[in-house]
């Protein structure tokens, strides 16, 4: 019932309410892409905590116990970050994880040092004002720009997956390509690194903060390799399909996110 409410609330907000709300659709699609079962599962940029309620929804689906799992999420408005302890309340989950107060990621990581077993966010697009320091130990693969955070929240998911985490994390379309301030670096040495196991293309008018394109991206530290890698683009003809068939298919990654997946080039169904 609160999530309903959520929802009706940022309609009401319009362009505002994406800064709190990511549709549930999207959030299933990262939900059953992971598979959270047991362990800590991390949201950086939490908004009103969708994606803790539906991972306790995912578990119940598939028989676990919600108790194997523990929420650690951060938000940095403190409206939001009190929507998200009152929808932790209401569903009965622990929203100790969540900290003592409202904190900028990028300037104080309530959880550093914590290593995760599953990430997933939608951080707020291209942001140009965030808080930068050059000599950040996240940027592993490289400095991210000045004028946008995209590369940041990507890099600062990375650092905190643990051996055998996976992460899933919405971004723009433009990610994919961009070069400015060597961002293309540094996406570069993260394909590299082999760290990119699935890219999911999603259409546009998903977002009531913006119109643009997006895309799914989920890291693995370990991960198939080799032909059991692809890309998925899904036209919005599609998106419903996707999403409700996403727990019964495995997703190989191919090099480019050009064209739909044709006959030959498909999900597999899982053994």
């Amino acid at each position: 019932m609160y999530e309903y409410f959520l929802g009706n609330f940022a309609r009401a907000e319009g362009k505002r309410g994406g800064e709190f709300f990511t549709p549930p659709s999207v959030v299933r699609v990262i939900v059953e892409v992971l598979e959270p079962s047991s362990g800590r599962v991390y949201d950086p940029c939490c908004g009103s905590g969708g994606m803790f309620v539906q991972t306790e929804n995912f578990i119940r689906r598939h028989d676990g116990d919600p108790a194997d799992v523990s929420i650690y999420g951060q938000e940095s408005v403190e409206e939001t970050w009190r929507m998200a302890k009152m929808n932790l309340a209401v569903h009965g989950i622990d929203d100790a994880g969540l900290g003592q107060q409202w904190a900028d990621t990028f300037v104080c990581d309530q959880h550093a040092g914590v290593p995760m077993d599953y990430v997933m966010a939608n951080p707020p697009f291209n942001i140009k004002d965030w808080a930068r320091d050059e000599q950040d130990r996240r940027w592993r693969f490289g400095v991210p720009p000045a004028g946008n955070a995209n590369y940041a929240w990507i890099q600062h998911i990375l650092s905190k997956l643990a051996p055998g985490g996976k992460a899933g994390v919405v971004m723009t379309n433009g990610s994919m390509s961009s070069n400015t301030g060597g961002e293309g670096d540094i996406r570069a040495r993260i394909i590299e690194a082999d760290l990119v196991s699935c890219m999911v293309a999603l259409p546009a008018q998903l977002f009531r903060s913006t119109g643009i394109p997006v895309c799914l991206c989920s890291s693995a530290w370990t991960r198939p390799t080799g032909p059991d890698r692809c890309c998925l683009s899904t036209p919005a003809s599609s998106a419903t399909w996707w999403i409700a068939l996403s727990a019964l298919w495995r997703v190989p990654m191919w090099p480019a996110l050009a064209t739909p997946i044709t006959r030959g080039a498909g999900p597999r169904r899982r053994p």
